[in-house]
């Protein structure tokens, strides 16, 4: 019986070889940020609500309309209305300093529903991985910012574009972005400026640690996308100094056995549509054309057990 020659490990298949335990490790827990984000969904939802009643009781909807009137008949100097989605709220309360002086904490919070770069890249990271992006292209210089490379930038040029933050005359502007999206998603005619610092409105304390949880629940995406990448990375700076030292697909699938990593021949197989599936979601659905609508989750479970059927023919 001829014996089976050994596939012999090169860069690009150490790199098939990494993406799959790092989408083996993301899995782990990547649920803690579904969850987040969750959780943020639902606040988001309920301070709409919250700032609506906010703001409609200091500016009465009949003011805003006597305004509007105003504007049309006398132009600019009937008075200034604008449409905001970012407003300061406060509770002023009185504290006695060190000295026994009392003075005013005016316990002054911005509240936003415009969206942040940081939390549009943890909030949209599925997204744009299925586009081959790359939106921890930040977190990987660990706030050192010497360590910026021509690739840094273009990762971050990639994802600004795809979000939205930059936009030039050339684009389809029949696509919504994300921040368009988000940017018309809530917005409130209030009296006033555009400079949304001018306006400050009064509420009770229970009103002020409410957006205070809201501003919270937002600040937990992102916390949960810096540990998500933090616990893949250690797991994955390890696997690359081992695969260096591989040299055949062997050894690597005895670490996949140990570990539980789906891992077989198949993906090394440079023309195999099957390997390329498993790194795009997309690819995988156009592949495998299936008149029910797969989800990402549920396009990579197939995936999986396509690869494990073929291990065993």
């Amino acid at each position: 019986m001829e014996k089976q020659r050994k596939i012999t490990l090169n860069a690009e298949k150490r790199k098939v070889i990494a993406d799959q335990f790092q989408s083996f490790y993301e899995d782990k827990v990547k649920d803690k940020l579904v969850q987040a984000k969750e959780q943020y969904d639902i606040i988001r939802e309920k301070a709409k609500e919250v700032m609506n009643k906010v703001v409609r009781h200091h500016q009465p909807q009949e003011d805003v309309d006597t305004i509007r009137k105003m504007i049309s008949k006398y132009s600019s100097a009937g008075g200034e209305l604008y449409e905001d989605n970012c407003f300061y709220i406060q509770n002023p309360i009185t504290k006695v300093d060190e000295d026994g002086k009392e003075y005013t904490d005016n316990q002054e919070i911005n509240v936003r529903f415009d969206m942040g770069r940081k939390f549009a890249r943890a909030y949209y990271r599925d997204d744009m991985k299925a586009k081959n992006l790359n939106p921890d292209y930040h977190l990987s210089i660990d706030n050192d910012y010497s360590k910026r490379n021509p690739k840094y930038y273009n990762d971050e040029s990639a994802c600004n574009k795809f979000l939205g933050f930059s936009t030039s005359s050339n684009d389809d502007k029949s696509i919504t972005t994300p921040r368009m999206k988000w940017e018309n998603d809530f917005k409130i005619w209030v009296v006033g400026s555009s400079y949304c610092h001018s306006r400050n409105f009064k509420v009770d304390q229970n009103t002020l640690e409410f957006f205070k949880m809201y501003k919270q629940s937002a600040e937990n995406v992102i916390k949960e996308h810096e540990q998500m990448y933090s616990y893949v990375e250690g797991k994955m700076k390890t696997l690359r100094l081992g695969l260096k030292s591989y040299r055949t697909f062997d050894q690597a699938k005895a670490l996949a056995d140990k570990v539980g990593v789906v891992l077989n021949e198949t993906m090394m197989n440079e023309s195999s549509s099957l390997a390329l599936s498993i790194y795009s979601p997309e690819n995988l659905a156009s592949l495998l054309e299936d008149k029910k609508v797969m989800t990402r989750d549920e396009k990579i479970a197939f995936a999986r057990q396509q690869l494990q059927q073929n291990s065993l023919n």
